[in-house]
């Protein structure tokens, strides 16, 4: 790795069981469209990929940064320690895990205040509900929103913290909202000279690149960057990125240091152990995320309000002579208000192949194009939010023109390609 001025990375080669990992998948770049194949039946479409093409690195297993307490316990020694977590934040042990919180206060380390981003410390609130101040109840912490009304920590929340620790556990999408949380943090730690400590986590999305990049007409909380949709970078690589190219205010940069994961490549499935947040509730939701999200800006529903979100769409709206498969929006955990509710909707289910590694390796285009040409009026199918999802007008405007899946792939080749030579330079994987 090259270096950048105000980062550190440390590198170890420590390694510890915590999860058996399988390597495959092809390059960093968008994927092959031989990898995946899409079987449509009358309810069900069904998702096949290739399977693993052999055991992990060097057959050991990876060890995400919050494990690696040697590198970091003598950065937080003596220190006010400011955590931004929530309940991805954990430490594995040999059977199950510990919450991060709970594993620095057993050191004795000084934790001040815990910074909570959308969904909560325990992740359990709405997307797009704002978060309030709080004490955390089994450690008597207090915690501070980052999400609501300010996004960026203040100088008074800030007071009396030494240094920071980031860990959360991100998707690899850029409208998941933790990288722009990341980026406020790393914005107002810069501010305020206070060193940012980034426990980095494997991308389960970061095995390729798609997308549209977002243009900086564009920006906001759900796209603050000039990257493509699906990005194909740990939270690690990320903040060097956002310092590299000087993405903050005023080209300001934070004192940053990296601890990043142990045998880990990119092309190795990597499942996780819960929930990032409370829709996506299982690997193959994750995995189709980046592709279904962008129903979010149109009037059809993406599974919110059932028991399969991001692996379901359908719309009052759309034609039920030739979308059959039903649901019925109903209020949950994680959707209070979901869009439809109480209404039965049309429009498909999707699956992974039972027999096949549940890994997706590229945007699945065709269901929104396919809903939108089957909706009862295509006036009203995007609404204003699709736009800030996609970064961009044209995708909008292609898929009203009728253009090809294929067609509106190949406007984005040049985008990802300059986006693939910038991300080298702060690649700590491959």
């Amino acid at each position: 790795m090259k270096d950048y001025p105000m980062i550190m990375t440390i590198k170890s080669t420590v390694f510890a069981m915590v999860f058996i990992l399988l390597s495959c998948g092809n390059g960093k770049t968008q994927s092959n469209p031989e990898n995946t194949t899409v079987t449509n039946t009358e309810k069900q479409v069904t998702i096949e990929t290739k399977k693993p093409l052999s055991r992990g690195r060097r057959g050991m297993a990876t060890l995400v940064g919050a494990n690696q307490l040697d590198l970091y316990l003598p950065l937080l020694k003596n220190k006010r320690v400011g955590i931004v977590g929530n309940q991805t934040s954990i430490v594995f042990k040999s059977a199950g895990y510990v919450h991060l919180v709970d594993t620095l206060l057993s050191r004795n380390v000084n934790i001040a205040k815990v910074y909570a981003p959308e969904h909560g410390f325990r992740g359990t609130a709405d997307a797009g509900e704002d978060i309030n101040d709080s004490k955390d109840i089994k450690t008597g912490l207090p915690i501070l929103s980052i999400y609501g009304k300010d996004k960026k920590p203040s100088p008074e929340q800030l007071a009396n913290i030494d240094i920071m620790v980031f860990d959360i556990q991100d998707v690899g999408a850029r409208f998941y909202t933790y990288i722009s949380t990341l980026h406020y943090i790393m914005e107002a730690c810069a501010e305020n000279n206070i060193p940012l400590i980034v426990l980095d986590r494997p991308n389960p999305n970061g095995h390729y690149i798609d997308g549209p990049i977002l243009e900086k007409k564009h920006q906001s909380f759900v796209g603050m960057h000039p990257i493509p949709v699906v990005h194909g970078m740990t939270i690690g690589e990320y903040a060097q990125m956002i310092n590299g190219e000087k993405w903050l205010d005023g080209g300001i940069k934070t004192e940053l240091t990296v601890i990043p994961v142990s045998n880990y490549s990119k092309t190795m499935p990597y499942g996780l152990p819960m929930k990032p947040s409370p829709n996506l509730p299982n690997d193959f939701a994750i995995s189709m995320y980046p592709s279904l999200c962008f129903f979010e800006g149109t009037n059809v529903n993406a599974g919110r309000g059932t028991d399969k979100q991001f692996q379901v769409f359908g719309s009052p709206f759309l034609n039920s002579q030739v979308l059959k498969y039903e649901f019925t929006p109903k209020s949950n955990e994680g959707a209070k208000y979901p869009k439809h509710e109480g209404k039965l909707c049309y429009g498909m289910e999707l699956s992974p192949n039972p027999n096949s590694t549940i890994r997706v390796n590229s945007i699945h285009l065709e269901y929104l194009i396919y809903a939108y040409e089957n909706t009862n009026d295509p006036k009203v199918f995007f609404n204003d939010y699709f736009v800030k999802l996609a970064g961009t007008e044209t995708l909008q405007q292609q898929i009203e023109a009728g253009l090809t899946k294929e067609d509106i792939v190949e406007s984005w080749r040049q985008g990802l390609e300059n986006y693939d030579e910038m991300r080298s330079k702060y690649e700590l994987y491959k």
